[in-house]
């Protein structure tokens, strides 16, 4: 295993700028936000750690880029920001996200809910959720994992259509797999910063995607022409563990993130971070170095003391009896589904930490 280490000059540096105009906005912010964003630079630091590299298929080593500071995020001429007017971010649901009605309505308030709380101050709010066949979009049938698999690029079309007039960006999320082209084998999601739109899958965050018993593979006989959208009718998805609830809000804020013009981040481990693979997504954490919480920040405007307090409002909100998997109900059952919070309870301790060098 490696560390990328950073000496504590570059890190100040990439946080607060040499620029003038910068250092005098970071002095600006709040004594407490400031104190807490310096945790950054600070070698005794427990809250924000170095990026570990465990393999070379790892991100960094495989796709090597230019790191983004905050004064290159900025001044880049192409970043989109919220304004009065375009200050929604919208889901758009495709395809049943769970195996019951119940489960999929409950499953897209839960990701609705911490989106608000993360892009704190910016509305969250939800398309009605279409079947596959409303998008025209190809589809095909993966060669190697037998499993369906949607076309990223068409959904993203068909997304910029549906767009709103108020919305800062649209997001589609499904629990099918999305391939981008027919030379490769799949993608997790796909995005356009220009157009403010997004497409993203959970498909392959199943405990037993992998597995020679996974149940979402297509059987000969059920396959059809390429017009026939019936091959998704009552389509697998995966069990709502806690585990996969907090891989979809990672991967859901991370790829949000994007389209607000945060590149990957190569500074502390963070959300921020690319992954090439399910383990390396796993190693990355929930939450922002300060690096680009101070990008969120620029671009949203919010408090980070009532960030951090919203997070844990969604973490605390029905986790008293939360099972570890979602129980399986009928579609008759009209009840709420206790929220599967375990997997963030170490985000919440982080959280509490935070707050306490905040409100010093």
């Amino acid at each position: 295993m490696q560390t990328v280490q950073h000496s504590e000059q570059t890190l100040r540096t990439a946080l607060i700028s040499k620029n003038p105009a910068l250092v005098s906005q970071y002095e600006k912010l709040d004594a407490g936000e400031q104190r807490l964003m310096n945790e950054a630079f600070q070698p005794a630091t427990d809250l924000f750690g170095p990026i570990t590299l465990h393999s070379q298929s790892d991100w960094i080593t495989s796709h090597p880029e230019p790191p983004q500071d905050f004064e290159e995020f900025f001044s880049d001429p192409y970043r989109k920001t919220p304004s009065p007017e375009k200050c929604s971010i919208y889901i758009q649901c495709i395809g049943s996200l769970g195996n019951t009605r119940i489960i999929s309505e409950e499953y897209i308030k839960w990701l609705k809910g911490y989106c608000e709380a993360f892009f704190y101050g910016l509305t969250v709010k939800l398309l009605e959720p279409v079947p596959v066949s409303a998008t025209r979009c190809s589809f095909r049938v993966n060669e190697n994992t037998q499993n369906l698999q949607i076309h990223a690029g068409h959904i993203l079309k068909f997304l910029k259509k549906k767009k709103p007039e108020d919305a800062f960006c649209v997001v589609g999320i499904t629990m099918i797999d999305l391939y981008p082209r027919d030379s490769w084998n799949f993608v997790f999601g796909q995005a356009s910063l220009t157009e403010g739109v997004g497409i993203f899958s959970f498909a392959r965050y199943g405990s037993d995607f992998y597995s020679s018993s996974y149940e979402g593979k297509v059987k000969t006989s059920q396959k059809k022409s390429p017009s026939d959208y019936s091959v998704f009718d009552n389509c697998y998805t995966p069990e709502m563990t806690s585990a996969f609830l907090l891989r979809s809000c990672k991967t859901l804020t991370h790829e949000i993130g994007h389209i607000f013009g945060v590149r990957h981040c190569q500074w502390l481990a963070c959300l921020m971070q690319g992954s090439n693979h399910l383990e390396e997504a796993d190693r990355r954490p929930p939450h922002l170095c300060p690096i680009c919480l101070r990008k969120l920040q620029c671009a949203i405007g919010f408090n980070i003391r009532e960030r951090y307090k919203a997070l844990v409002r969604w973490i605390d909100d029905e986790s008293a009896d939360a099972p570890g998997v979602t129980p399986k109900y009928s579609r008759e059952d009209n009840v709420n589904l206790p929220k599967p919070v375990e997997a963030f309870r170490e985000l919440k301790e982080w959280i509490i930490k935070c707050l306490a060098v905040v409100q010093k």
